[in-house]
């Protein structure tokens, strides 16, 4: 599974099995969390068999069931978008691995989530991580017209871009960002609302790999 066929197939998961994530795969996710801090001065953390955050030994919690790995997506103030963006690179790498996931903005128990935070840092969402009891089901997306006024003669790139942002999960559910293509550039923007500066930075990371460029096509 390649980037773009994980970005088709992932769906938010929230009953997960009884089992351990596999140590190989482990390995493969922990390498792509060290690139990504190293390239984001991000401190995102990987945490396995902790049941505490999303009390995995009650039946369910907050709609979830079974949770006992998460990503804690820490890092310095001011960084919501690079939370989102490199968030969901890890996230897409899972899903190549054969891990499911889910982003989680409010339904855990924040004060048993475990990682580490340094003076001067934030906590700014965590994802839930393991093995679905299902692979979830795609939820409805907004029109790549409405997402980025695509019209018929703007360049197929463009178009591929859009519809993978479309399939970008949204902290809130909401898809408030929004694309403008300008030229051979495109700007980007959050929308108003909690988590849109993150859920701009994961639309951003789908538009990269559907579109096949790189953070060169964005205006500041």
């Amino acid at each position: 599974m390649d980037l773009k066929e994980a970005i088709k197939e992932r769906h938010a998961v929230r009953s997960f099995e009884d089992k351990s994530i596999d140590e190989s795969a482990v390995a493969e996710l922990q390498k792509e969390i060290d690139a990504c801090n190293r390239e984001s001065g991000l401190h995102i953390q990987l945490i396995l068999d902790e049941p505490n955050a999303f009390q995995a030994e009650k039946p369910s919690y907050g709609a979830f069931k079974g949770c006992k790995n998460y990503l804690v997506i820490v890092g310095p103030k001011g960084k919501d978008v690079e939370a989102g963006y490199y968030g969901e690179k890890i996230v897409l790498k899972a899903q190549t691995l054969g891990i499911n996931s889910c982003w989680v903005a409010m339904t855990y128990k924040k004060g048993s989530a475990k990682g580490e935070i340094y003076t001067g840092e934030k906590r700014y969402i965590v994802v839930a991580l393991g093995y679905g009891t299902t692979q979830g089901v795609p939820h409805k997306s907004k029109s790549i017209s409405d997402l980025g006024g695509y019209e018929y003669k703007d360049p197929d790139w463009y178009k591929e871009g859009l519809e993978a942002a479309a399939l970008a999960p949204t902290a809130m559910n909401q898809q408030k960002f929004k694309f403008e293509l300008h030229g051979d550039k495109v700007k980007a923007k959050p929308g108003i609302g909690f988590y849109t500066q993150i859920d701009l930075g994961i639309a951003k990371c789908h538009f990269e790999i559907g579109s096949g460029k790189d953070s060169s096509v964005w205006i500041n």
